[in-house]
């Protein structure tokens, strides 16, 4: 058999296994592994881990802010940096606007990544107005067209959903098999609890904590589960921060609730004290839901080493400091509720997880399935993402497990003027990367892929289907 390229001699992990073998890829897809293979290209993977591309299922490129503002990285830059931390496929958000029909917004996002991007990318809608229009004929028209994934919101004022409209979205989800993402925190808390601050003048960055503390989270993401139980509806939860919803998961999944859930770095690596640093700096780290106190840390770590979560996203939402459009769109000194939320993390998020690997804190199959078998399964990329196996895509991160970096913004990729996790020493690190057989990053450094990324068409995921009728009556679903 003739192969395009070959990849000899590396120890290939996936979320099961570990073996030492060499990958034929022709056409951009993996057809031979084997222990010997040879080729007139070949790259030697000797002493480097073989692992599947990257799936960052939680990212934010090129999405405006009813604000003003506008996150940092496009489709180039933003590829460019997740390629460059072993990412081969991103999924991004269209997000509808006032007046826009969400087939409209979806073919609108879609067109900002033609000839930029250079990793695959699938797209999630996000639903802010589930009218009967949107539930009966856009959102069942997207799905045919491999929009098979959607999130809501249980606060911002401009985005949040009542409980109504939660059960409407839920149900549309059972019936044709998509994946419900939500973001879980109670909106009238959040509002009361920042009147409250505001009143008493207590408007700096660290207050952000404050307004969003952990009962705010656990109580959104109780009555998110109570919800998906009433229609027995599968759904994921996105970025949980703290204990406390870790709890509630966890107690969900015991009584054998399909509920999903994700985490990301910045409750690993950040604390609810990086928000209080002197001055208007504590606002590069204002995300929703916010870091937690530091001793939270190790509750988020013990979650992903007992299998509560699935999912390990960067939650890549990234604004640039000192920018008008970024962080700085209300001014210099605005009060926290102003302050756009989100933090950079497309490129970091795998080098700071694997060093959880290099710690012992989780194994190296655990860490292939939270960033990339576990997402293709949930969002229906399984076959073709995620693992390494004859018939899949040539989506390879070439690892160096003893690598040993210090993070520096200087060093990143993005198009951001700052890293959060600035400072931070960890091992491992991937030296090249493949995109369905095509080199996006050699030696660490990006090549000139423009434009080679695709739009994925995403199948209807297995982990979406219900198992029973829920607790309705019987032809209410």
């Amino acid at each position: 058999m003739e192969f395009d390229l070959v990849v000899r001699g590396g120890t290939i992990a996936t979320a099961a296994d570990t073996y030492r073998a060499d990958i034929g890829i022709r056409g951009g897809r993996i057809v031979a592994i084997a222990d010997t293979l040879t080729a007139p290209r070949m790259i030697d993977a000797d002493g480097l881990l073989v692992l599947p591309g990257g799936i960052d299922s939680h990212v934010h490129i090129e999405q405006p802010g009813t604000d003003g503002s506008m996150t940092a990285d496009d489709f180039e830059s933003g590829t460019r940096a997740a390629a460059c931390g072993g990412t081969t496929t991103i999924m991004p958000f269209a997000l509808q606007t006032a007046g826009q029909s969400l087939r409209e917004s979806a073919d609108a996002y879609r067109r900002r990544a033609d000839g930029k991007a250079l990793i695959d990318f699938a797209i999630h809608l996000i639903i802010a107005d589930p009218t009967a229009q949107i539930l009966g004929q856009d959102l069942p028209a997207l799905i045919r067209d491999g929009y098979t994934s959607f999130k809501v919101y249980m606060t911002y004022d401009d985005l949040k959903l009542d409980d109504r409209q939660m059960l409407d979205v839920l149900a549309f989800a059972r019936r044709e098999g998509a994946m419900t993402m939500i973001h879980a925190e109670n909106a009238d808390c959040i509002s009361w609890l920042t009147a409250r601050l505001a009143a008493a003048g207590k408007s700096a960055p660290r207050f952000h904590c404050a307004s969003r503390p952990g009962p705010v989270e656990r109580e959104a993401t109780h009555r998110a589960v109570s919800l998906a139980e009433l229609l027995d509806v599968p759904m994921l939860l996105v970025h949980v921060s703290g204990r406390e919803a870790v709890d509630e998961i966890r107690r969900a999944q015991a009584r054998g609730l399909r509920v999903y859930a994700e985490t990301c770095p910045q409750y690993l690596f950040l604390a609810e004290d990086d928000l209080a640093v002197a001055g208007f700096r504590g606002a590069m780290a204002v995300c929703s839901p916010p870091p937690r106190e530091r001793g939270n840390q190790t509750a988020i770590w013990d979650a992903l080493t007992t299998g509560v979560f699935q999912v390990f996203s960067s939650d890549h939402s990234p604004y640039r400091y000192e920018d008008s459009r970024g962080k700085m769109v209300a001014g210099p000194n605005a009060p926290f509720w102003k302050i756009p939320n989100g933090v950079p993390g497309i490129e970091t998020r795998m080098p700071l997880l694997f060093d959880g690997v290099s710690k012992g804190r989780i194994t190296l199959q655990q860490f292939v399935a939270l960033t990339a078998t576990n997402p293709a399964r949930i969002y229906g990329l399984s076959g073709r993402k995620g693992t390494v196996a004859i018939g899949a895509d040539a989506d390879l991160a070439l690892w160096d497990p003893g690598r040993e970096r210090v993070i520096r913004n200087a060093d990143l990729h993005h198009d951001v003027d700052y890293t959060p996790y600035e400072g931070i020493a960890v091992k491992g690190w991937p030296v090249h990367v493949l995109s369905r057989g095509e080199i996006v990053v050699r030696d660490g450094q990006p090549q000139d892929r423009k434009g080679h990324g695709r739009f994925l068409r995403c199948d209807l995921p297995e982990a979406a289907r219900p198992l029973g009728a829920g607790s309705l009556p019987a032809g209410l679903v």
